[in-house]
This record gives C-alpha cells, structure tokens and sequence, in this order.
C-alpha cells in the first residue's frame, strides 16, 4: 500500500502526481519560469502564481553518488545503490535512484517513476531510457 503525505496546497499537485507515479513541476504563472521543487515563490520574479506542469519524465543523468552505508537498518539488503541528480528535459534537477545495472554516466538518459519509500510515501526512481 502507498502512502502519500497530506502536503500543504502547494506541494498537493507533485505528491498526487507520484502517487500517480508522474512527475508534476511547477511553472510561475506570471514570468513562465519551471521549477522544482515545490515552493510557494517564484525565484525569478518572486510570483505567488503557480501552475502545476506534468513533466515529459525524460532527463540524462548530472552526477551520481554510490551509496555503501545503510542510513536505515531497513536498506542494508539494497546496499550498494546508486543515486543520480538528473537533468530534466523541463530545465530543472531531480534526485532519485537509479535502478538496474547500468552504471551510471554523465549525459545517460533516463526516464522518471516513483515506487514506494520504506513509509510507503512514493520516492523518485529513475531507470535508463532505451529508447
């Protein structure tokens, strides 16, 4: 069963979004400007307007960090694992995990879901894209 928390209005669009297993970013109702993650204030022209925008959910991976120390008792079966900051197509990063074997390289496309986190509440996990 999936969790997903009771988000503040702001942060409701991209928590229905990943349950939903979509990414779901914002756009500044006033200049335009995407962004992510959820905030109350545009950065460029400091706008409460704000437009939930569904991502295309393609990106290529930024940078990556292998993880070898279990923060969670509950992980250490996963270990080693792989997490990437990934460029989305949008313009903006997204942080998530890399699944499969495929190690990870700069400029690798990859493609957004989310699965369940160890509360059950839906967490960023990207696979490679094939094509």
């Amino acid at each position: 069963m999936t969790s997903t928390p009771e988000p503040e209005d702001i942060a409701a669009p991209y928590w229905r979004g990943a349950a939903e297993g979509v990414l779901v970013l914002q756009r500044c109702g006033n200049c335009g400007v995407v962004r992510h993650y959820p905030r109350a204030i545009c950065s460029a022209c400091q706008s409460e307007l704000v437009e939930p925008q569904q991502a295309d959910g393609r990106g290529t991976v930024h940078s990556w960090t292998v993880t070898h120390h279990a923060f969670d008792p509950r992980l250490a079966d996963d270990l080693p694992y792989t997490l990437v900051t990934v460029d989305m197509r949008e313009g903006v990063r997204v942080l998530g995990r890399l699944d499969g074997d495929t190690a990870p390289a700069i400029d690798l496309p990859v493609r957004i879901s989310f699965a369940p986190g160890l509360d059950g509440t839906p967490v960023p996990h990207f696979e490679v894209e094939t094509s």
